[in-house]
């Protein structure tokens, strides 16, 4: 298993993701609560906690995301250049 792993550079792969993802998450964070886009109209009550607290999170959940799906696309990508690698050396 983990020479699969190895040879479709996952873990370089999730390196990738989580930086790609954290940083994604920082601009959108950053762009919400310093009103980069202007001022946000502010109507709703948020329960327990204020809303940065609660755009903090999403924006936890949205750099998890963001990541995977990127760890994801490049691992597919990976396995499709190597299967054509390999296609390519059996001359079909």
């Amino acid at each position: 298993m983990l020479v699969l792993l190895e040879s479709l550079a996952f873990y370089r792969n999730v390196r990738v993701g989580l930086a790609v993802g954290a940083l994604f998450a920082v601009l959108l964070y950053a762009v919400r609560t310093l009103e980069l886009l202007g001022p946000v109209i502010d109507t709703r009550d948020y329960p327990l906690f204020g809303p940065d607290v609660w755009f903090l999170l999403l924006a936890f959940v949205l750099a998890a995301t963001f990541a995977l799906l990127v760890a994801i696309a490049l691992t597919v990508a990976e396995a499709v250049r190597g299967a054509r690698d390999v296609t390519g050396e059996n001359g079909e």
